[in-house]
């Protein structure tokens, strides 16, 4: 009799034993879930965020880059004349330099006649892309904010020594970095 009473009492204990694991283990997992879910929102692409810690000048900026974005995709139906640039390959900007980027672009004009100042200015525009480029780190131009960026910067500086029109966007027709 006395063993029947040890094998009662054992057997309760095991079952109580298996809900407090399965409580625990749920627990658990709820917690890996609440953290992953706010590692996801707190460290995820957070370039919305940074802009609003950023001064008023940075949030304009980055409205006036979205706002040329939109305008450019909108744009797209309907394409201007095509001024093509050769191959570039350039170190991006790192501590050991051993990160390149290798790009061919196109221009979208504002009018053909864009064509014969480009033509002349060919040395001038070359160097303003490579020194915009090597100015980059893998970071920057790896996402595809980044490459939006590269273009509305690129645009605005090829763009300030025009004088026959403008460059309405640029085309990335090979775009590789190792």
């Amino acid at each position: 009799m006395a063993e029947e009473k040890k094998e009662e009492e054992v057997a309760p204990k095991k079952s109580s034993s298996k809900l407090v694991l399965i409580i625990i283990v749920v627990l658990l997992l709820l917690i890996l879930i609440g953290g992953g879910v706010a590692a996801y929102f707190l460290l995820g692409d957070s370039g919305d965020e940074q802009a609003g810690d950023a001064p008023n000048q940075t949030q304009a900026q980055s409205k006036q880059m979205k706002k040329k974005s939109i305008a450019r995709n909108s744009d797209l139906m309907q394409i201007g004349p095509i001024y093509p640039l050769d191959q570039f390959i350039v170190n991006l900007l790192s501590e050991n330099g051993s990160r390149f980027l290798k790009i061919k672009m196109d221009l979208e004009l504002s009018a053909p006649e864009l064509t014969a100042e480009l033509d002349k200015k060919k040395p001038l525009i070359r160097d303003i892309v490579i020194r915009t480029l090597t100015s980059k780190t893998f970071q920057e131009v790896s996402t595809g904010k980044g490459k939006e960026k590269l273009k509305d910067e690129l645009v605005d500086r090829i763009n300030s020594v025009l004088a026959d029109g403008n460059i309405k966007n640029i085309f990335f027709t090979e775009f590789v970095v190792q």
